[in-house]
């Protein structure tokens, strides 16, 4: 799948999130690369415990914003598209349905939600 078709699946999640979420992003870019840098791949802090990192919030968030937040660069929530498309098998349904799950996995970093929360949701 090239870069652009993979894009227009990220579009096409972010587009079919409920409008309450939507509608309380704040200050987030969401980008696609195609692997993870070494140095996020190799930071213990950032990099998967187990697996291919498919995905990676960077930013403040909301629930840990103060009056003082202002001026910043935005959040940054990146998809890394050979990782997904490995996992999902080059199958496009898959592929489809990874995507999804991971951008709402990032966007719940950005409300606040810790993994350890998506887990004990069963969402993880």
């Amino acid at each position: 799948m090239d870069k652009q078709e993979f894009s227009k699946l990220v579009e096409k999640a972010v587009e079919n999130l409920p409008e309450d979420f939507k509608k309380r992003l704040e200050n987030v870019d969401i980008v696609v690369e195609e692997i993870p840098s070494p140095a996020i791949k190799n930071n213990p802090k950032i990099g998967p415990k187990k697996g291919m990192l498919l995905g990676l919030y960077q930013g403040v968030p909301q629930n840990r914003r103060t009056t003082y937040y202002q001026g910043v660069l935005p959040d940054k929530i990146t998809l890394y598209k050979r990782h997904i498309e490995l996992v999902g098998r080059g199958e496009a349904g898959k592929i489809k349905q990874i995507v999804e799950h991971t951008i709402q996995h990032e966007i719940a970093h950005h409300f606040g939600i810790s993994d350890k929360r998506l887990k004990n949701l069963g969402l993880y």
